[in-house]
């Protein structure tokens, strides 16, 4: 357990660390993606988004805006594919890059996200979880997560909820450095490179959590 506490506590100064040198050392290209971003469509630069955080406390999580106005209201559990037509121009790069995402380290300093954890999802997607999905909720949300690292909009929606709740369920800062690691892979050859290449044996968590049930 006190092991645990001190991951934590070094998990929360690396999120401090990597975010404001995200924010300080790329801040002449976050202004360059929001002229273009203002210049080749209309609407706002950034999206605003009420979404769950640790144990359900609702923030707002930030984005860079790649889909025409409006576009927001989409199916519960269902991606946005990279062939959407609601996607702008310069959203497709964006998108493509996780440029989009960088606002996030707002949200990192702020206390509210971390660098790594279960993405946040919408506030109506909270209806359909049950005790399981939930664990989900123990963490905070990450700028990327295992399931975004192992697939993510080519897996059924329940399977990224078993990468999400092995992640808080399994939480290591050596399981952080890979799942980074492999974000950066998935930036450079996309999401599609990784589909069926687990970072992660899955059924070992599954087991792992039934051998602790068995002892409580």
């Amino acid at each position: 357990m006190e092991n645990k506490r001190f991951q934590k506590f070094v998990k929360r100064l690396i999120d401090i660390i990597v975010s404001l040198i995200v924010l300080i050392v790329f801040l002449p290209i976050w202004i360059l993606v929001a002229v273009l971003i203002k210049v080749t469509s209309p609407g706002p630069v950034f999206f605003l988004q009420d979404r769950p955080g640790q144990y359900k406390k609702i923030f707002k999580v930030y984005k860079f805006r790649t889909m025409r106005p409006g576009s927001e209201k989409m199916v519960k559990g269902q991606e946005v594919m990279k062939d959407d037509e609601r996607i702008t121009p310069i959203g497709r790069f964006l998108r493509r890059s996780k440029i989009d995402e960088v606002p996030q380290v707002l949200n990192v300093l702020k206390g509210e996200m971390s660098l790594v954890g279960p993405r946040p999802e919408r506030i109506a997607s909270l209806e359909d979880y049950d005790d399981e999905i939930s664990k989900r909720l123990n963490m905070k949300p990450g700028m990327t997560g295992l399931a975004q690292v192992n697939g993510n909009i080519y897996l059924d929606l329940q399977d990224r909820y078993r990468f999400d709740v092995y992640y808080v369920e399994n939480y290591s800062l050596w399981l952080d450095l890979k799942i980074m690691l492999r974000t950066i892979g998935v930036v450079l050859f996309g999401e599609e490179r990784y589909v069926g290449k687990c970072l992660v044996d899955l059924n070992k968590g599954a087991v792992a959590s039934q051998k602790e049930a068995a002892t409580i």
